[in-house]
């Protein structure tokens, strides 16, 4: 047994030892001798809170929580137990034991259940845990008790993750309402709008807490999740990069979001592919390679494609994400054989790649695909406007941009 076991152990043995002398009282002296045990009690509850406060400064959270489990014990009701709660409740975060903590303010609030401060606690507890349904119960109960700016922004908070948007605006317009010179309820509303996905009016309201507060910069990196949510990625960098001089780490945790959500593109194609990208209609097979001089002869090509981000492997060697086609549309210039008539000799390249080879760590797709020179070995093709398209998925899962989906060697990425 521990001092302090030893010590709480005696200590709540009080009643036993003083049991023959209050037989021989009267009630006045029995009320006396109470009051000084009372008295007593109290005292060695603020004993034990200071030795807990020595322990937890030294490092020492075991004896530390002992300590502060022995003040609350010996007298639950004083001044001393509402500190020893919340020295406890850090203490046992500190020891990785966020269940005894949650047990110790569930107690707390068990003793004393109009105390807002213990509930808010056990509700940030609760929030911390994703146990976000107890979290709503604690902040509301504790905006029941004290419905200060703070504990409605915290209730509002946790209805977000609830998705019970209308109490939380309701929530948030009340603390604009009670602390107009807070940023707080414009923020707050700023969070819920987004999760909306009425992106607009979201960035209005981070907006207005700026305008109260220019250095709260966490309603800047929102406004850059939700530009980077509505497919506005310039606008959403440059807040980012802006970020950089002001908060490096909102500004790298923004960087990163806008990397996730992006939509991935085909940034260009390496000179390294084998196949004449860049030429001309009418452009005769038979150059392309001596081999293809050969009636019916066939002959494997490659195009390597540089992605803008990380790209999900079964999603680009899957061949059938993947399609070769003749460029087609209203502007000839950017049409197969400029919207001339196809000539008879024209050969055709097959719908999907062979094969597609990618690797991982330079963000690179190697498409295999075959030619095929005609049985008159005099084919000609227009590789300028031969269009590899994709449709595939990044590693998060994002879809390609409708903007970068494809290359042709006339029209770029596209």
């Amino acid at each position: 047994m521990s001092g302090i076991e030893d010590v709480l152990a005696n200590s709540l043995s009080w009643s036993t030892s003083t049991g023959t002398v209050l037989d021989e009282q009267d009630a006045t002296d029995i009320f006396s001798i109470l009051a000084s045990e009372e008295d007593g009690l109290a005292e060695m509850a603020e004993n034990f809170l200071n030795s807990g406060i020595t322990y937890y400064s030294n490092g020492d959270y075991e004896e530390a929580a002992k300590a502060f489990a022995a003040s609350i014990s010996l007298d639950p009701d004083s001044d001393y137990s509402s500190d020893a709660t919340k020295y406890l409740a850090q203490t046992y975060i500190e020891l990785d034991e966020t269940d005894k903590a949650i047990e110790t303010y569930e107690a707390a609030v068990m003793r004393d259940p109009d105390n807002a401060d213990f509930r808010t606690a056990l509700g940030q507890l609760y929030y911390s845990e994703e146990r976000y349904e107890d979290a709503v119960v604690q902040y509301g109960k504790a905006v029941e008790i004290d419905d200060s700016a703070e504990n409605r922004y915290a209730y509002g908070e946790s209805l977000l993750k609830v998705e019970d948007y209308e109490e939380a605006e309701y929530q948030f317009n009340k603390v604009k309402r009670s602390d107009p010179d807070s940023y707080a309820g414009d923020y707050g509303l700023g969070k819920m709008y987004a999760l909306m996905e009425d992106y607009e009016t979201a960035i209005e309201h981070f907006q207005a807490a700026l305008e109260i507060d220019p250095t709260f910069y966490d309603a800047y990196a929102e406004m850059g999740y939700a530009y980077a949510d509505v497919g506005e990625f310039e606008v959403a960098r440059e807040i980012q990069e802006g970020l950089e001089e002001l908060d490096e780490d909102l500004a790298e945790t923004l960087e990163l979001y806008i990397d996730q959500v992006e939509n991935p593109e085909i940034s260009f194609a390496y000179a390294t592919s084998t196949f004449p990208y860049q030429t001309s209609s009418g452009y005769p097979v038979s150059a392309i390679d001596s081999y293809l001089e050969n009636a019916g002869a066939e002959l494997s090509m490659t195009m390597v494609f540089q992605f803008s981000k990380g790209m999900d492997i079964a999603s680009v060697t899957n061949v059938y994400n993947w399609s070769i086609t003749r460029a087609d549309g209203d502007n000839v210039a950017t049409t197969y054989n400029y919207g001339d008539e196809i000539p008879s000799t024209e050969i055709s390249l097959d719908y999907y790649p062979d094969y597609v080879i990618y690797d991982p760590d330079t963000y690179t797709a190697t498409v295999g695909f075959t030619v095929r020179q005609n049985e008159t070995a005099d084919g000609t093709i227009d590789p300028s406007h031969i269009v590899f398209s994709f449709d595939g998925e990044d590693v998060y899962g994002v879809e390609m941009s409708e903007y970068g989906d494809e290359y042709s060697g006339f029209s770029g990425s596209a």
